[in-house]
């Protein structure tokens, strides 16, 4: 009995020594399957595919707009931010939603009016889609549910995905894209290998 006992107690302490051993490992397999923005996808405006996955590796600011909002003016900032930093890898997304105020009543042809004509965007738009509630598109979804006190509650809110794939920040909608906290984020991505 007493031989047993030993057996059992070296057992138990040689299968708490490997689980401590394995633990690091485990915890990094466990954050490396979590689901990443990557597996979400969008339809434009044109009604093609805007995969995310299409922008592994790059960090991507996506924005709920609305044409009708008095935060509608920040989409010559975002413009901005675009092309200033297009070229060192940053994506921009706009995603029309009408979930906030019934601030985006038209279809394509009238945000394409506001976001192209008026403020000359050039960054992708995706078709209209709910951003809140439970038929909110998954993207926001799993924004939601990764962030839960940054989920927007306004148009204009904006995420910015790491280059990663996972959720780095939200911003609402009052800070505006030439705020030096959302400048700071986007550069800190950027300046990531």
């Amino acid at each position: 009995m007493r031989g047993m006992i030993d057996r059992r107690h070296l057992l138990t302490l040689w299968g708490a020594g490997a689980l401590a051993a394995l633990s690091p490992r485990l915890a990094h397999a466990t954050a490396m399957s979590r689901v990443t923005a990557y597996v979400f996808s969008f339809k434009g405006l044109d009604g093609a595919d805007i995969p995310l996955s299409a922008y592994a590796g790059h960090p991507i600011l996506v924005i709920n707009t609305a044409s009708q909002c008095g935060y509608t003016p920040q989409y010559t900032g975002l413009q901005a931010l675009w092309t200033r930093y297009r070229a060192r890898g940053l994506q921009v997304l706009g995603v029309p939603s009408n979930d906030f105020g019934g601030q985006e009543p038209g279809g394509a042809r009238e945000i394409t009016q506001t976001a192209h004509d008026e403020y000359h965007v050039t960054f992708p738009l995706t078709e209209k889609v709910a951003v809140k509630g439970a038929s909110a598109h998954p993207f926001y979804k799993w924004a939601a549910a990764e962030r839960p006190l940054e989920a927007p509650r306004w148009n204009f809110h904006k995420y910015l995905i790491g280059r990663d794939g996972h959720l780095k920040a939200g911003f609402t909608s009052a800070v505006e894209p030439n705020d030096p906290r959302l400048i700071a984020s986007i550069e800190n991505e950027l300046a990531r290998v």
